[in-house]
């Protein structure tokens, strides 16, 4: 099992989580299959999904190697266990609670608490998160990251909302450790109809983004 030290650092290598809200959780492994494929290795699954929790208890004894699962929209303490029961590698939330915190840290499993202020973002690093969840990002852009790193460089911030194919490089550039994206990676209309190249195609695209030493060059 990893540290929750290791997870932290390999979300910093990675530099994407791929946030998976789907509205049929028969479609995640392929649609995980199909971000693999382009270079996507992280992977969020969020409550929302219908059952949640036995989808991650599915897809983590599955997954091949190299492959990480944790569990998203968790605001509280028996869903956070549940979900490292179910073999979540780590927990993100879309709010800070430090119930929710202190249930990962009980079993060592990274906790990434959503924030939005400084003050609340500070607050949660405080308490432990490993690393902060900046969210909604979409109204405050890559100089948010830079402005509130600034004077506090210790932060580990990941940028969640707001966050496209195009941009996520700027965030990353801006100071932060790592990205989350949703749909603006996973296409659900195309899921849906089921054209998984289109997946890993973003996918391809976005790693060329946030890891370019990553793409694979065609000999001439």
């Amino acid at each position: 099992m990893s540290t929750r030290t290791e997870v932290v650092t390999r979300i910093e290598q990675e530099r994407v989580v791929a946030v998976l809200r789907l509205d049929d959780a028969g479609l995640l492994s392929a649609v995980i299959e199909a971000l693999a494929a382009g270079g996507v290795r992280v992977f969020e699954v969020t409550m929302t999904v219908p059952r949640a929790i036995e989808t991650i208890a599915r897809l983590t004894a599955s997954l091949p190697d190299g492959l990480m699962v944790g569990a998203g929209t968790v605001v509280d303490a028996h869903t956070a266990r549940g979900a490292i029961d179910a073999g979540a590698r780590f927990v993100v939330s879309p709010v800070f609670r430090r119930g929710v915190l202190e249930a990962c840290h009980a079993r060592q499993i990274a906790a990434v608490p959503g924030c939005f202020t400084p003050t609340e973002i500070l607050d949660a690093w405080d308490a432990g998160a490993d690393i902060v969840k900046v969210f909604p990002a979409t109204s405050l852009g890559p100089a948010f990251i830079r402005d509130v790193r600034a004077p506090l460089p210790q932060l580990k911030l990941m940028p969640t909302g707001g966050v496209s194919i195009d941009n996520a490089g700027e965030w990353l550039r801006a100071g932060a450790v790592a990205v989350g994206i949703g749909s603006a990676l996973v296409d659900r209309a195309a899921v849906r109809a089921g054209h998984f190249l289109t997946v890993t195609e973003r996918a391809a695209r976005l790693v060329a983004q946030v890891r370019p030493e990553a793409v694979r060059v065609a000999p001439s």
